[in-house]
């Protein structure tokens, strides 16, 4: 099966700053994305998870999107202004999809 070369960008961050980031992503008229929760991790502080922790004050979501390589910088320069002094995590990989016209 034939598939394309595209970009992940993963954007982890503090569930208040979520509509920021979707409405960032929107503006840059990014195809599509998914909102996941995030319960349980390691980081450089160590192991922490959300038992115990009532609304979403200290939640953390994962937002993801695919698209071109070439519209990477685009989307994570407005992204970096936003995120850059928040709790969070960006990262950007490569991805094959077998319908390309879905991310763009």
């Amino acid at each position: 099966m034939k598939t394309y070369p595209k970009k992940r960008i993963d954007i982890m961050v503090e569930a208040p700053l979520m509509q920021r980031v979707l409405n960032l992503l929107d503006q840059q008229n990014v195809s599509g994305y998914t909102v996941l929760p995030v319960l349980a991790g390691r980081g450089k502080d160590g192991a922490w998870h959300r038992d115990g922790v009532v609304g979403r004050a200290g939640a953390l979501v994962m937002i993801f999107c695919i698209l071109d390589e070439q519209r990477v910088d685009e989307v994570l320069e407005p992204l970096f202004k936003l995120v850059s002094r928040q709790i969070g995590v960006v990262t950007v990989s490569d991805v094959q999809v077998i319908r390309a016209e879905y991310f763009t």
